[in-house]
């Protein structure tokens, strides 16, 4: 289980969040895939062309936005 801080996904456009869906976690843009999915199956040794192979509605794109979001919120909150 990961012990990352929330990073704030709301500026992120390829995630949502709904409280009446995956108990309101954060998901990829019409799926039901938590963000969460993505780092947890990286940290597994996944690429990411196995990852959205695997999680169909995942688009590369979604994928490498979030990857992205994450590493400028992370830059800034160390700057």
């Amino acid at each position: 289980m990961s012990t990352q801080p929330e990073l704030g996904w709301a500026g992120c456009t390829a995630v949502e969040r709904d409280p009446q869906r995956v108990s309101g976690a954060w998901v990829f843009r019409g799926t039901r895939i938590p963000v969460a999915a993505l780092f947890e199956n990286l940290e597994d040794g996944i690429t990411l062309a196995e990852f959205v192979e695997l999680l169909p509605g995942v688009t590369q794109e979604q994928a490498r936005s979030v990857l992205e979001h994450a590493a400028r919120s992370t830059a800034a909150a160390v700057a």
